[in-house]
């Protein structure tokens, strides 16, 4: 039995048989043409161009009916990419003038632009390199007439292990026969991730060279709840996943017919639970769901397609979108939590240089570097304001003079709706995220200057544990159990009880089950989650009492190691939960 870890980016469990798919390089026949053959060569390439933008269309449509207008972006990017006349001018000008043959052309073109994109040295720009290669291979696979045709032909349901999946690949995946994937390389942030999130596919991504382990047919099991990959499992664990899928598959089933109503503990304490959504489309599901509302509402969608300048109507209607779907239930807009790097034209030559992007110019930062940005998007977030119950919450704050510089231009903001007579709603509650362990240790004296907080553990950890969160290499050290993140959160907990100010856990941890015990026992009545994780902690929620989740808390405190409280943890879900603890 192997077992191989990575980055868990879509929850589920997944049991069948290993598709293998290789790097998918093509080799490119010839580098040079014939200078009378230059002309219906240049012909070849458009050819190629316009059918390999046919079917970006067609995924682009795809995306659309299935998973939503925001989805349907990314292709659209991909689209714009492959018209931009200056991209094309460049390949067919190495045709016309260098005499490259169309399928070097293109290839030595965009892996140029891909090259340069990784040397940038940022995280979030790395991911959109595969976007780039993706290109590459489609417009050298329409070319060559060649195809990647193991995805196009399964016809009996497969576990796919592949290098990389692109997004163009992921956005296909037949469901009914793909149960879940696993890849070498990728990020949180990929599109592919995010596809695979939207899809439902339980994957995992970034879990280094493995492929060359596998022959293909082997046994495979994805635990998309521990960013594991079982290979060829032992008859024991094999029957154990089965039955955990199987239970899983009827408590689902089950668990989204009764995601109604209030998560109420057997004592009678009402505990909020929220969804985290990256698009205004999810708004839908998380009320399906019967989320209490959106905790978390990240808006840097609008910058993901490309680095344009968004107005504030484009800002408007996003944010309306999801105000009115979620009707009478709190919506938290989190402002722009972007690097430098996608902010158009916003001082490329310091983040150009920068080592450590994790460290650099980001989120608030970015937003009080570049107040026509911030301005634009507080605007719309006010008028939005009418329709429903928004609150505004502020990323990354370090600092008291940060969070007071950003008010500031809240209230300048407010002025101008006022002057100008746009109707906008002036009483919006206002938070920030504790995400650096400043703003936790600080955390009594910015209770004073907010309305409320919500605690961003996947960047508190990784800044507290010093252990970047996207990097499978340092995953050993990043570990929401450590006795150091509890210790933090206690102190945000009790700043916000004596503040008499709700705080609510937005991070990864607060979807893991195990979890949600300690956060309650410790004083948490607020908790958003990823919105297919909403119906499981109802009922967790309605199987315990506060007594309960104060033992364990309690409990917890006592240990010194964060595998000790992993083990303890897992063990009273158990006992409170039967079902859900698998």
């Amino acid at each position: 039995m192997l077992v191989k870890r990575g980055i868990a980016v879509a929850p589920g469990i997944a049991i069948g048989p290993a598709l293998i798919l290789g790097a998918d390089v093509f080799r490119i026949p010839q580098r040079f043409v014939s200078v009378d053959a230059v002309d219906s060569e240049l012909d070849r390439l458009r050819v190629a161009l316009n059918a390999a933008c046919h079917e970006i269309e067609h995924n682009e449509q795809l995306a659309r009916e299935h998973l939503g207008e925001q989805y349907s972006g990314i292709f659209a990017a991909h689209l714009q990419l492959l018209r931009d006349p200056k991209l094309v001018g460049e390949i067919e000008g190495l045709v016309s003038n260098r005499h490259y043959s169309p399928e070097y052309a293109s290839s030595f073109v965009l892996k140029r632009h891909a090259r340069q994109l990784q040397n940038l040295g940022n995280k979030y720009l790395a991911e959109r390199v595969h976007d780039l290669l993706d290109l590459e291979r489609n417009l050298t696979r329409h070319l060559l007439g060649e195809r990647r045709g193991e995805l196009e032909h399964i016809n009996q349901p497969v576990i796919v292990l592949a290098h990389n999946l692109t997004p163009s690949e992921t956005a296909n995946l037949n469901r009914n026969f793909v149960h879940g994937f696993a890849t070498e390389v990728g990020g949180h942030t990929s599109h592919t991730a995010i596809l695979a999130g939207a899809l439902e596919i339980p994957a995992i991504v970034g879990i280094g060279s493995f492929l060359n382990e596998i022959s293909g047919g082997e046994t495979v099991i994805i635990d998309g709840h521990q960013g594991e990959v079982i290979i060829e499992p032992d008859e024991a664990t094999l029957i154990e996943y089965r039955e955990a899928e199987k239970e899983a598959t009827t408590k689902r089933a089950k668990l989204r017919s009764q995601g109604a109503g209030e998560a109420i503990t057997k004592d009678g304490v009402r505990i909020h639970i929220s969804g985290n959504i990256e698009f205004p489309d999810e708004a839908e599901h998380c009320v399906e769901l019967g989320a209490d509302g959106i905790g978390l509402y990240r808006t840097e969608f609008l910058y993901m397609e490309s680095n344009a300048h968004r107005t504030e109507e484009e800002h408007f209607q996003a944010y309306c979108q999801v105000v009115r779907t979620m009707g009478e239930r709190p919506v938290v807009i989190r402002t722009l939590d972007l690097g430098a790097d996608k902010v158009p034209g916003m001082m490329k030559d310091v983040f150009s240089d920068a080592t450590n992007p994790e460290l650099g110019l980001r989120s608030i930062r970015v937003c009080l570097a570049d107040l026509k940005l911030f301005r634009t998007q507080l605007r719309a977030i006010l008028r939005a304001a009418v329709e429903g119950d928004v609150r505004i919450m502020f990323p990354l704050v370090a600092s008291l003079t940060e969070l007071r510089q950003a008010r500031m231009l809240l209230r300048d903001v407010v002025e101008d709706l006022e002057d100008q007579g746009i109707p906008f709603r002036r009483d919006v509650p206002v938070g920030m995220m504790v995400e650096v362990p400043s703003a936790a240790i600080r955390a009594e004296e910015f209770a004073r200057e907010v309305d409320f907080f919500s605690i961003g553990t996947n960047d508190l950890i990784q800044y507290t544990l010093a252990a970047d969160r996207s990097d499978p290499a340092v995953a050993k050290y990043y570990n929401t159990a450590d006795p150091a993140i509890l210790k933090l959160i206690r102190m945000v907990v009790t700043a916000a009880a004596d503040a008499r100010i709700p705080v609510t856990v937005c991070g990864q941890m607060s979807s893991d089950i195990k979890f949600v015990p300690l956060l309650i026992g410790m004083g948490l009545r607020h908790l958003s989650v990823t919105p297919q994780a909403v119906p499981v902690l109802k009922d967790l929620v309605r199987n315990m009492t506060i007594g309960q989740a104060e033992e364990i808390a309690k409990r917890v405190a006592d240990f010194e190691i964060a595998r000790d409280i992993e083990s303890y943890l897992r063990g009273e879900l158990k006992k409170l939960s039967p079902d859900s603890a698998g």
